[in-house]
């Protein structure tokens, strides 16, 4: 009955080995996006202008670099990104959903209680961003947070 015992025990102990020492010995390269061609200030980036380099063939000066291509797909250059260097965090922004002397509109909404007007956006502003707005009517500045719809959403809860 011992003999059966240790051989599981044995048999459990091998598999144990082999599930933690497996990672290391079939570890891959870490790799980073990098631009396949040059992206502009100001270009969407999509994932068909990038490409993954193991992180050994990256030129880049150090610093905090973008290792995750979901982290960047969908946002904004904001500096000239070249092919084979590293994507350094500061090149990329979220897209502006409001811009600089845009009209907007300005949402409070608290309760049943719901006013809605429009002013002119004094600064841009991404999703979530707080912006100050000049109000249309009264001239007052207000600040609110930029909503998905492009709207600015103002005190109220």
């Amino acid at each position: 009955m011992r003999v059966k015992q240790f051989g599981f025990v044995l048999k459990a102990t091998a598999l144990l080995l082999c599930a933690v020492c497996a990672p290391v010995g079939l570890a891959q390269e870490a790799s980073a996006p990098t631009p396949k061609s040059v992206i502009y200030p100001g270009d969407i980036i999509r994932d068909d202008m990038l490409a993954d380099l193991s992180q050994g063939g990256v030129a880049d000066g150090g610093g905090p670099f973008v290792e995750d291509r979901a982290l960047i797909v969908g946002k904004v250059a904001r500096l000239t990104l070249l092919p084979g260097h590293a994507i350094p965090f500061a090149g990329v922004s979220n897209r502006k959903v409001v811009a600089n002397g845009a009209e907007v509109r300005l949402v409070y909404a608290e309760g049943g209680l719901l006013i809605m007007t429009t002013g002119a956006a004094l600064q841009d502003g991404s999703i979530g961003d707080v912006v100050r707005v000049r109000n249309s009517d009264s001239g007052v500045t207000v600040s609110g947070a930029v909503q998905p719809d492009g709207s600015v959403k103002v005190g109220g809860g």
